[in-house]
């Protein structure tokens, strides 16, 4: 019997009613569950805060982990929760919309608590090689007036990078763009693909 899909869902938007990617996610995640029978699905919404990397958090990170004392541990234990979620997962549907031609600053904020040398990335002498490998994300990217994957688009390309760099290579976008000049037309594009993907 093949393992139940694991998903986790990360919304990066700060509406909670109103949402293009939330109500796109929500539509991702209920095609994955029909196709696999059901799923267990990890949520985490970004438009509850986390914190920023911190002086504290650094001087945590960098000490050996053998060594650390328990302020350190304590320092880095959000991140070491976030970090659990990702590993567990099979699959990530993100909602990522683009907010001033870049990703949410809580959307940053998460990737800086989850890229953690020798923990979801390694330095080898050939460059950093990452250490989630084999696994797939959905991403939604949504936007008002910025063409997705456009000359001004400096979200989804850094969210390509950002996820191959800690061995999440096998994205898929989503593009919602400009969908105050096509209007109607960019979500009803978005949701058929959004079935394509999830069959």
């Amino acid at each position: 019997m093949e393992k139940t899909r694991s998903i986790l869902r990360i919304d990066a938007s700060m509406r909670q009613s109103g949402s293009v990617t939330r109500g796109l996610t929500d539509r991702v995640i209920a095609r994955l569950e029909a196709a696999e029978g059901g799923a267990s699905v990890a949520v985490r919404d970004l438009a509850e805060p986390l914190p920023f990397v911190t002086e504290r958090w650094i001087g945590a990170n960098f000490a050996d982990p053998e060594a650390r004392t328990g302020e350190q541990r304590d320092a880095l234990a959000l991140s070491d929760s976030l970090i659990a979620e990702l590993k567990a997962a099979d699959t990530l549907v993100i909602g990522l919309p683009i907010y001033n031609f870049g990703v949410p600053a809580a959307f940053k904020a998460w990737f800086d608590l989850v890229a953690r040398a020798r923990v979801t990335f390694r330095y080898t002498e050939t460059g950093p090689v990452g250490l989630l490998e084999g696994k797939r994300a959905i991403v939604i990217v949504a936007s008002g007036g910025t063409e997705v994957d456009g000359p001004i688009d400096f979200a989804t390309a850094w969210l390509r990078h950002a996820l191959g760099f800690i061995g999440i290579r096998d994205v898929e976008i989503v593009p919602v763009g400009r969908q105050m000049v096509v209007g109607e037309a960019a979500l009803a594009a978005a949701a058929a693909q959004v079935d394509a993907l999830a069959a």
